[in-house]
């Protein structure tokens, strides 16, 4: 390596004080990173692009090379997050809703047996819509119906939207859904709101494999959630971890109980890489 190469890494280490959990600087096709999760008895990290990119899902190693492409047979209208279930199952969250109108939001299931599949991968569909949500798009005051993340959990597949009115972005409502092909309501179990500012949207969630701990991601922090009881995960004991850095992390997952894998996109010279945070 030259020492300009090196000054330079050099340089980019020291312009984010969370170099020291970053642990892999994602390739370029992983600009716009936005779902990260991980399978059972699998090392791979499994990520996606949000809208606008192509219909893929990738398979990384810890060091962040791409070792598989999966070519999913279903329009990225925009995806946003990813999850699994205890049977190594991928579902894709493409439920991105900007303006709060559209009517065609799904869940994308991969079936664990074609996660080293070569060829287009057929998905089952998971349609919904919300239960409270009556106009298309709603009044401004309401527009509470974005989303971006989402996990699986005992059959169950959990929303926590991310809201666009102003002086409540920190707001996200509770939704649950039948991890099952069909079409289904989104039945409201809970709200939870943080701050104010724009940082606080909920961009990424997950659930420990034990069902312990729950973990939502900021741009600002990740707030997790212990000692709930049935799902009503916010009336737990809640911790919050500050970044140091604000980036667009859009990504979380478990690794293990003690540790988890962030992401966030590579814009403004900044980001593009996968971080480690251990719990404490």
């Amino acid at each position: 390596m030259n020492k300009f190469l090196l000054s330079l890494i050099l340089l980019a280490a020291s312009c984010n004080p969370e170099s020291k959990n970053i642990i892999a600087d994602l390739p370029e096709t992983l600009r716009e990173v936005s779902g990260t999760e991980t399978t059972p008895n699998s090392d791979l990290i499994w990520m996606l692009n949000d809208g606008g990119n192509a219909s893929k899902v990738y398979g990384l190693n810890k060091k962040g090379g791409i070792k598989i492409e999966l070519k999913i047979d279903a329009k990225n209208h925009d995806w946003e997050d990813l999850t699994s279930d205890k049977k190594g199952n991928l579902y894709i969250g493409d439920f991105g809703n900007n303006l709060n109108k559209r009517k065609n939001l799904s869940i994308l299931k991969v079936n664990a047996n074609a996660l080293k599949n070569s060829g287009k991968i057929n998905v089952e569909r998971i349609s919904f819509k919300y239960a409270n949500q009556k106009k298309f798009p709603p009044k401004k005051k309401k527009l509470y119906f974005d989303c971006e993340a989402f996990f699986h959990y005992n059959d169950s597949l959990y929303l926590f939207t991310k809201s666009r009115v102003k002086n409540d972005f920190g707001k996200t409502h509770l939704y649950k859904i039948p991890a099952k092909k069909g079409n289904h309501i989104a039945e409201l179990v809970s709200t939870f709101s943080s701050c104010d500012d724009l940082y606080c949207w909920v961009t990424s969630a997950d659930i420990s494999d034990d069902g312990k701990q729950m973990v939502l991601l900021t741009q600002k922090s990740f707030l997790v959630f212990s000692n709930f009881t049935s799902d009503d995960f916010f009336n737990g004991t809640l911790k919050s971890y500050d970044f140091k850095n604000v980036s667009q992390k859009e990504g979380i997952c478990f690794k293990d109980k003690n540790t988890l894998y962030i992401t966030d996109e590579r814009a403004h010279g900044d980001g593009g890489n996968l971080y480690k945070f251990k719990l404490e």
